[in-house]
């Protein structure tokens, strides 16, 4: 019986397995940002403990980082303590770090691929839900927790119990204006954010091949929103296109030798799942969500369900709590859903092609006067300098939006971007949870280009429609 893509990585990566039927498996990358490392690397000093392999860990602040007025540092005492314990920590431990003077810096699932850091085969993990979003490259990515990540740090190893596999295809041409966010919304709104627990999902079929390397980070990025443990695409020519020449890429024989093996990192013909399910890419609009999970979605041509819709008593007292807090009714059109703000980017939707995206639908328009606010983050300082160079920030500001500088802003309250209770975003982040980007606030969440439109409408419209 042939293998699948995870059984491949996986094996290639134990160490040992348990009686207890856990698997120690071996780990090439760590990323760390200052989040989930303080408490780490306080351990190792407290064992006095060295990282195993020091190079295989590489750093950079996110999730505190001011995306304004930087200058000033980070007035937020809080947010300031946990990045310079990072600043510290990875001086006094030797470790890599691209902090917040260095252009490389980021958040840090766009600054890994960016820099060549994470390769297709590997196994990589930090201590973010989100890691999920590197198994585009066919790497077994993973988020772990505070205490996993000194225990990686120390062994380069992880403990893990091998998940079940799951193929999710998605079969022919994805219609104009459909991303990889769509596709994942979609999924998600399919399948529920349960859908994929217990398992490690590979995406495929002839509309995943067809989507950029972008769009497939961003598809495996919202993973975890399923519930997977891991999200993996095969590797193909888009994969070994985009890791070239990156700064940390191998180059010369040993690219050649590497290719030959990254070209083995697909699900056999003969590969057995234990779940499998399939979608059409026509059926793909784009999607909003309404609620306060990323189940709860919708397409923009659609409308609010009603309660009478939901599967089961369990599923309709969820809808009826979350239509309360975003001050919903049911059979709302989506198109009449106005927003107060816009925020573009996150390690979702931070990248080059998400802003180039955005830009085409901004150009020539300004922002609606009804909008409080409509900002745009880039993923990091390389992707912010090419998007400069390329002019996109002059399209941007020309329009009304707000040009910031690179982290992960408002994804998630834990910086100075935020919503205030009741206000309303169109948002390119993974996450619409309650608070997620404020205490009371309302998050939709849409790929680049749909919240783009929202900013100069002041609310949902169908990207396909415009002109």
């Amino acid at each position: 019986m042939g293998k699948t893509l995870f059984d491949k990585v996986w094996a290639q990566h134990v160490v040992k397995t348990n009686d207890d039927g856990s698997t120690l498996l071996y780990i090439d990358r760590h990323l760390v940002h200052e989040v989930t490392s303080p408490q780490a690397f306080e351990g190792l000093r407290l064992t006095g403990r060295k990282p195993w392999r020091v190079n295989a860990a590489v750093a950079t602040p996110d999730h505190n980082v001011p995306t304004t007025d930087r200058a000033k540092g980070i007035t937020d005492p809080v947010s300031r303590t946990q990045v310079e314990a990072l600043d510290s920590n990875c001086r006094d431990f030797g470790i890599t770090e691209f902090g917040l003077d260095d252009i490389r810096q980021g958040i840090v699932h766009v600054v890994g691929p960016e820099q060549g850091l994470v390769l297709p085969g590997m196994t990589v993990v930090c201590g973010d839900s989100h890691t999920s979003t590197h198994g585009a490259f066919g790497a077994i990515a993973m988020g772990i927790g505070t205490s996993e990540v000194e225990h990686v740090l120390a062994t380069q190893c992880l403990i893990q119990k091998k998940p079940k596999s799951m193929r999710i295809r998605v079969d022919g041409d994805l219609p104009t204006g459909i991303t990889g966010k769509d596709v994942a919304l979609y999924i998600i709104g399919k399948i529920g954010t349960a859908g994929g627990t217990g398992y490690a999902i590979e995406f495929a079929g002839s509309a995943i091949r067809q989507l950029s390397m972008e769009s497939r980070m961003s598809l495996c990025n919202m993973t975890i929103e399923a519930g997977a443990r891991c999200g993996m695409i095969a590797v193909d020519d888009v994969t070994l296109d985009y890791v070239k020449n990156r700064p940390y890429s191998p180059t010369g024989e040993t690219l050649q030798q590497a290719e030959a093996a990254w070209r083995e990192l697909h699900s056999d013909d003969d590969a057995v799942f234990d779940s499998e399910m399939r979608f059409a890419a026509a059926d793909i609009a784009p999607q909003v969500s309404w609620g306060t999970s990323p189940e709860m979605v919708q397409s923009v041509t659609s409308a609010v369900p009603h309660l009478a819709d939901a599967k089961d008593a369990v599923q309709q007292e969820g809808w009826q709590h979350a239509l309360a807090y975003m001050d919903l009714q049911a059979g709302t059109k989506i198109t009449d859903i106005a927003v107060d703000k816009v925020f573009i980017g996150s390690c979702t939707n931070g990248r080059i092609e998400d802003f180039r995206a955005a830009a085409a639908i901004v150009k020539g328009h300004k922002v609606a006067a009804s909008i409080t606010l409509a900002m745009v983050v880039p993923g990091s300082g390389l992707v912010k300098k090419q998007a400069e160079e390329e002019g996109l920030d002059v399209i941007f500001r020309a329009a009304g939006f707000e040009w910031r500088e690179p982290g992960c802003s408002m994804c998630l309250a834990m910086n100075a971007d935020r919503l205030a209770p009741g206000e309303r975003c169109a948002s390119t982040s993974n996450r619409n949870f309650e608070g997620r980007q404020g205490m009371g606030g309302r998050t939709h969440l849409v790929s680049p280009a749909m919240a783009a439109a929202a900013a100069i409408k002041g609310h949902f419209v169908d990207v396909r429609d415009w002109a």
